[in-house]
């Protein structure tokens, strides 16, 4: 069965590492990952380099990338991908593509494939993040989509209202969980061996995202983070860069000016999977607007605030406290810390860890 997997951010393709190891190790499957959007681009840190440094070959290479994050940019950036994939689905077949996701470009490179009749199945449908444009796209895949893996049921009941009927939709957990179930994550020693980076000091790990729905107000928000980041001197501060949205430069540069003034904090392009996870394990919070912070997380579980309306929409578990985009309410969550209670030893609304075992199964079903 030949799977292309569709992957075009360090973000994504950590996701799908669980899943792309049993492919690869199953010789019913003949794995071809196509590799676009940030993994090309060396100002994203080329993590094109993490797939192949994880042991996996990249069949194609698309260039999607836009030349800066202006609208204009990202559009045609999507006409570009649409372009370029398509000489890839007119010269070659597949039994099925994996689109895991909502970003810009992954929308681009399915709508290219439906003239082809090419089978999507789509991981993480049937969410919600009203404060990005990722909404939009992430319903549009599942609408051309065949197969749907989700989350959660609440996820699953979205999809099927989304599509109209409830066939070949799917509740198999989060892979990300199938990740902190069985990766070996590094010991604060390793960690700091590896990133110089000491997690024994109390951490905040940050990942702020532009919103993309009301763009415009991304520097006022901005402005207002590093504001309080200013304030923060009993903490160390761990920042892994935002991802290539609208405005997301500015928020890039607002951030590494920042760490010029500040000697607690680092910035980061890519940590990996691993390095990203074990992170997040030895940290003491999370602050910002990632979804890392509702899936990931929960495993934990992880003290989480998180940062205005990008994520709204998803399912809000009890380790994660939503705060304005404002100094001083982003200083009393960080200050709310010791009084913020979490009854669960782990959050298991997202799976049992098991979730890259039952997508292979179902491929292995719907093949003909």
């Amino acid at each position: 069965m030949k799977i292309g997997v569709l992957t075009s951010s360090r973000a994504d393709f950590g996701i799908y590492l669980p899943l792309l190891k049993l492919l690869k190790a199953d010789n019913f499957f003949n794995l071809n990952i196509i590799a676009f959007g940030t993994h090309l681009s060396s100002s994203f840190g080329t993590t094109i380099n993490e797939i192949v440094n994880s042991g996996f070959e990249v069949a194609f290479r698309v260039d999607t990338m836009p030349d800066t994050d202006t609208p204009h940019e990202i559009t045609a950036s999507m006409g570009k991908a649409i372009i370029n994939f398509s000489k890839i689905w007119e010269n070659n077949s597949f039994d099925y593509l994996l689109a895991l996701g909502d970003r810009f470009e992954m929308f681009a490179a399915c709508a290219s494939s439906v003239p082809f009749n090419i089978r999507i199945a789509h991981i993480h449908g049937g969410e919600e993040t009203i404060g990005a444009i990722d909404n939009v796209f992430r319903h549009s895949i599942t609408h051309m989509a065949s197969s749907h893996f989700v989350t959660t049921k609440l996820y699953k009941q979205r999809v099927i209202k989304l599509i109209g009927v409830d066939k070949n939709i799917f509740n198999v957990g989060a892979l990300s969980i199938d990740n902190l179930s069985n990766l070996n994550l590094l010991s604060i020693e390793n960690f700091k061996n590896t990133f110089g980076i000491d997690l024994s000091l109390k951490t905040i790990l940050i990942t702020f995202h532009p919103e993309t729905v009301e763009f415009k107000k991304n520097h006022e928000y901005i402005q207002e983070l590093v504001s309080a980041l200013e304030d923060l001197t009993s903490y160390q501060l761990v920042i892994t860069m935002p991802n290539a949205d609208t405005m997301g430069n500015i928020i890039r540069k607002e951030l590494l000016i920042l760490k010029e003034r500040k000697s607690n904090i680092f910035c980061v392009e890519s940590f990996g999977a691993i390095g990203y996870l074990s992170c997040m394990k030895h940290c003491t919070m999370m602050l910002g607007n990632t979804s890392s912070g509702f899936v990931e997380a929960s495993f934990f579980p992880k003290y989480v605030i998180n940062l205005g309306k990008r994520q709204f929409g998803r399912i809000v578990t009890e380790n994660i406290r939503n705060c304005e985009i404002k100094k001083e309410s982003i200083l009393d969550a960080i200050n709310e810390y010791d009084s913020f209670y979490i009854s669960a030893s782990r959050i298991k609304i997202y799976g049992n860890g098991k979730a890259a075992n039952q997508i292979v199964n179902k491929l292995k079903s719907f093949h003909v």
